[in-house]
């Protein structure tokens, strides 16, 4: 089994900034890039305010690295490629040990 990896996505990680207010200020910082492919594989609403639609998910196909490596995503980072992201939900090794499978929800960005 090989996988068409020709999608260059950056892996972001949020930050928390206090915004003097008592809220706070989400930024994301820049972890590295990968390569990947990424197919849609349904869509849902959970989470999504009415009227808005439907959230793609996503199967993100990319090299295989170990639990903890800083190459590896995990829950609560995202993918990015140009104005779309994706929100790392599940991460699981793929048929193949050479990859793992990202399952996203594609989200709009603000």
């Amino acid at each position: 089994m090989s996988f068409e990896l020709t999608r260059r996505l950056v892996l972001e990680e949020p930050s928390r900034t206090p915004d003097g207010a008592g809220g706070f200020t989400e930024l994301w910082s820049n972890l590295g890039y990968i390569w990947a492919q990424i197919e849609p594989i349904g869509a849902g609403t959970e989470g999504v305010p009415e009227g808005l639609g439907a959230r793609l998910r996503t199967r993100i196909t990319m090299r295989a690295a170990p639990v903890g490596s800083s190459r590896r995503p995990v829950t609560g980072q995202r993918l990015r490629e140009g104005a779309r992201a994706f929100e790392v939900e599940v991460v699981t090794e793929a048929e193949h040990p050479l990859y793992i499978w990202v399952w996203a929800r594609e989200v709009t960005l603000a």
